[in-house]
């Protein structure tokens, strides 16, 4: 039948299957997890920690729970400990995905109800470098100057809130995990994952310089995800497709697990969607956005798609490069490229309706999956 054989059809019938699985479980999930959010108050609330909701418009979204993403996390957490736990490779995505889950529900929940953090400033541990009396402390702070001009360097890509997780810290711990992934596919998965997989070319070789190619890649698309989540069904509606595909492309390249493991997420993220669609029930949250971005970027690189990511993952790659285009033409040029970073809200700002915004970005993104799927088949 359409040139599948017996074993390929049932081998597709179970993926479906447990797709379908994912979209249940997950709507079992989704009324304890809201009766949660909504007895402990973890919700947007207007001011300094969440400058968005000061766009015309927005104010609504005030009140509304913000770690609508935990019923995917748990969903495809449990689904896969209990029927599809594979030592060579399910575990290390699912534990990729923990642990950025586990940061992202920090950083929700302190955004929430924590105390506004303060941080000394480059330009203050400098001067006090200079004029502190005591001449080990002296020493102490120049020696952790390189630390501090880290930090403000990653806070020129994080918001200004003063709550929850700082960018630096969101850093490293990402960089934690891309680590983690690096050192498994390079040395626990054999000498085929040690060479990229280019489309219309072949396999390329670079050696250990995929280790840290590894490492910024998870980094990057985990954030990526992150900062597109910020319109209602907006990032779910964009992580279906993606995941639909790389359910598909597992199952062509012969990785029964991790099309499996592909499929319950996007049967999870049909029922997430479903929900936060304008008004939203609820929002994905970094304990989703950062979890589903690591779980993609892994998932990605185990069948040897990286070459594919920028396609699979284009309009959140699109969101994430505004927001570096923004930061630069600031501190380097003095003005802002766009009114407001990510791209989603420029366009919000040029008088776009939320919705016409959504569905444009829903089709573009669409287009570039469905090429990046045509473009791995060859």
């Amino acid at each position: 039948m359409f040139g599948f054989s017996p074993e390929q059809i049932a081998s597709l019938s179970h993926i479906i299957g447990f797709g379908l699985l994912g979209l249940v479980v997950s709507l079992v999930f989704t009324p304890l997890v809201v009766t949660f959010l909504y007895r402990f108050k973890i919700w947007r609330v207007n001011g300094e920690s969440d400058p968005t909701l000061g766009i015309e418009g927005r104010s609504g979204k005030a009140k509304t729970p913000i770690m609508g993403g935990l019923i995917i996390v748990l969903s495809v957490g449990l689904l896969t400990f209990l029927f599809n736990w594979d030592r060579q490779f399910t575990w290390v995505p699912i534990g990729g995905m923990a642990i950025a889950a586990f940061l992202g529900a920090l950083d929700d929940i302190f955004s929430v109800i924590g105390k506004k953090r303060r941080d000394r400033s480059f330009r203050q541990t400098l001067i006090l470098a200079r004029v502190h009396k005591n001449p080990f402390v002296r020493i102490w702070y120049f020696v952790t100057l390189p630390w501090c001009a880290f930090k403000k360097f990653a806070s020129s890509f994080g918001s200004k809130r003063g709550t929850g997780v700082f960018a630096h810290e969101k850093l490293l711990l990402q960089f934690a995990a891309g680590s983690i992934t690096a050192w498994w596919i390079y040395y626990k998965l054999g000498e085929t994952w040690k060479e990229i997989y280019i489309p219309f070319h072949g396999f390329l070789s670079i050696g250990a310089w995929i280790i840290p190619l590894i490492i910024v890649v998870v980094m990057f698309t985990a954030n990526a995800v992150n900062i597109s989540d910020g319109m209602d069904g907006l990032a779910g509606g964009m992580l279906i497709p993606t995941f639909t595909a790389l359910s598909f492309l597992s199952f062509i390249f012969g990785y029964q697990a991790l099309a499996i493991l592909n499929a319950v997420t996007a049967g999870a993220l049909v029922t997430y969607t479903f929900f936060n669609v304008k008004p939203a029930r609820f929002q994905m949250g970094d304990v989703g956005s950062l979890a589903l971005g690591t779980l993609l970027a892994i998932n990605a690189l185990v069948i040897n798609a990286m070459a594919i990511l920028p396609f699979i993952a284009f309009m959140f790659y699109i969101e994430a490069i505004s927001v570096v285009v923004q930061v630069v033409g600031r501190v380097f040029f003095g003005r802002r490229v766009f009114k407001m970073a990510p791209l989603h809200h420029h366009f919000e700002l040029l008088g776009w309706s939320e919705e016409k915004t959504i569905m444009r970005f829903w089709v573009i993104h669409l287009a570039f999956v469905l090429l990046g799927i045509w473009i791995a088949l060859h």
